[in-house]
């Protein structure tokens, strides 16, 4: 026991170090990596949807209201919303979809890019995780875009593409 809580601090340590929420982020500089940058360190709360604490779909509520975007507080309500999108077509701001309880939607997060999403872990607050970490990578069930392609130019990218500026 002590060895395996041994290996998972120290796997939280080389996390935490490893990567930050601005510079790491596909999108840093982005309003949306802003409003991230401005959660971390929020730690878990039931039913939260402020930086006094956050659970997972308060935490992509929070995100999205910021970026003037409404989400239901409940991550099998906003599994229902925007358009199925597969691994490969993902792109930062699509929310990220689990099934931590084996009773269907029970987590969310909002993808980064290269792998990374944000999200309230109810153990560990508001974290960035990878999605091939075999917990995550076992228990993913999809990504729902959300965003129009101008909206995420306008608030995820890191630079606007002129063609939909208007």
């Amino acid at each position: 026991m002590k060895k395996k809580l041994t290996i998972a601090a120290m796997g939280l340590a080389i996390a935490f170090t490893s990567f930050t929420f601005g510079g790491g982020s596909a999108f840093a500089d982005s309003k949306m990596d802003q409003v991230i940058q401005d959660t971390k360190g929020t730690s878990y709360r039931s039913g939260g949807t402020t930086l006094d604490g956050f659970d997972c779909s308060g935490f992509t509520m929070y995100v999205y209201q910021k970026l003037g975007i409404k989400l239901p507080h409940q991550s099998g309500s906003q599994f229902k919303m925007g358009s199925s999108v597969s691994r490969d077509e993902m792109r930062p701001g699509d929310l990220v979809f689990f099934n931590t309880t084996g009773r269907g939607i029970s987590h969310v997060g909002i993808f980064m890019g290269e792998g990374k999403f944000a999200h309230s872990s109810s153990s560990r607050g508001v974290v960035v995780s990878s999605l091939n970490e075999n917990y995550y990578a076992n228990r993913y069930v999809g990504a729902k875009r959300i965003m129009s392609t101008d909206a995420y130019h306008a608030v995820a990218s890191e630079t606007p593409d002129d063609d939909n500026v208007e």
